[in-house]
């Protein structure tokens, strides 16, 4: 049975708060706090992209497998904000880590979920005898349009996970996909901002098809909340995933470990994942995890893992989620933010 056998996560010290962001607006920063959840959000320094972000996580990821970097034989990143439009960000994460030449290598897309469809075909070709070891990645450098709902919660960060056979911290028992064509939100070729359709993102998008792909893996499994320890879903804000888990059943201390988004905010791609790496920094050996992820456009993948006696050994081998997430902060003013994000764009005409 494939599996996790390490992970890693990474996020930037630098953070804005709602509060910076709605005075330069005129906004109700209260009114936005409590609606979406939100407190505050991470910000990317200047020399910070999804390739540097993905690069730390899967180092950490890693140490906590204690393998040869050679053996990796795929390396998969899912973003939806690749640095380059043409160039594959994961033959820059291989060559780092010395996975290099023999390494199967793509980018993924699929909005939120991106990363969690890397981390399926990692499994798979685990799972398959094709690789011994492969790397599955959610990293992005979010953006939402100065002034608009997204910019109180397009964040940064990445989750890494090294699937394998031998050695698992966290067996995967089952998979589960439910997808359908709906447009919530999208970003056309040469424009900078996603857009999104407003309450539309709830339903019938985000909560259709999370709670659907979360039903249908359940009934797949054979299992119910309780037979769970732990349970995380995408995170846009930090209403929509408590919010699923209380339809479902799950009670609150099975969900609040993995919700990052008041602190982090929407990671995007990362967003579950990032969820999932600050529940395997805590869980006791035999706990399940139920893990579901969402992408706009629109789809969720679901996933069952149970853990391992091993997992116990290896949890304080790399920085843990929770103490990257609360430890030093280093807060920007709105126009220091601006900079940072490129917000700020010259155009200059000659005479």
């Amino acid at each position: 049975m494939a599996g996790i056998v390490g992970w890693g996560c990474h996020m930037p010290r630098h953070r804005v708060k709602v509060e910076e962001i709605a005075k330069v607006w005129g906004a109700d920063a209260q009114a936005y706090k409590k609606g979406l959840n939100v407190q505050e959000k991470s910000v990317p320094a200047p020399d910070t992209d999804t390739i540097t972000l993905s690069v730390t996580a899967a180092r950490r990821a890693v140490a906590r497998a204690g393998v040869d970097p050679a053996a990796i034989g795929a390396c998969y990143v899912g973003s939806e904000s690749h640095p380059y439009a043409v160039k594959p960000s994961g033959t820059t994460v291989a060559e780092v880590l010395g996975a290099t030449p023999e390494c199967r290598c793509a980018d993924f897309e699929f909005a939120c979920k991106a990363g969690t469809e890397a981390m399926t075909v990692a499994l798979r070709l685990v799972d398959a005898g094709e690789v011994t070891y492969a790397l599955g990645i959610g990293a992005d450098t979010s953006q939402g349009a100065p002034g608009d709902a997204l910019e109180y919660t397009a964040s940064a960060g990445a989750a890494a996970f090294l699937m394998g056979a031998d050695n698992l911290v966290a067996e995967c028992e089952h998979t589960y996909s439910y997808m359908t064509d709906t447009a919530d939100f999208w970003r056309r070729e040469y424009q900078y901002y996603p857009q999104h359709a407003g309450r539309f993102t709830g339903e019938p998008a985000y909560f259709k098809h999370v709670l659907g792909c979360a039903k249908g893996i359940l009934d797949k499994a054979g299992l119910k909340p309780e037979d769970f320890a732990y349970c995380v879903f995408h995170q846009p804000n930090g209403k929509f995933p408590a919010t699923v888990a209380k339809k479902l059943g799950f009670k609150k201390e099975q969900w609040e470990q993995g919700l990052l988004c008041p602190l982090l905010g929407n990671t995007y791609s990362g967003s579950s994942p990032m969820g999932l790496t600050a529940i395997l920094d805590v869980v006791k050996p035999g706990d399940r995890i139920l893990h579901v992820s969402y992408g706009s456009g629109a789809g969720s993948d679901g996933f069952v893992f149970r853990c391992t006696d091993r997992i116990a050994e290896v949890q304080k081998l790399a920085p843990q989620t929770r103490e990257l997430l609360e430890g030093e902060r280093f807060y920007l003013q709105y126009g220091e933010y601006a900079k940072f994000r490129g917000k700020i764009i010259m155009n200059v005409k000659g005479a």
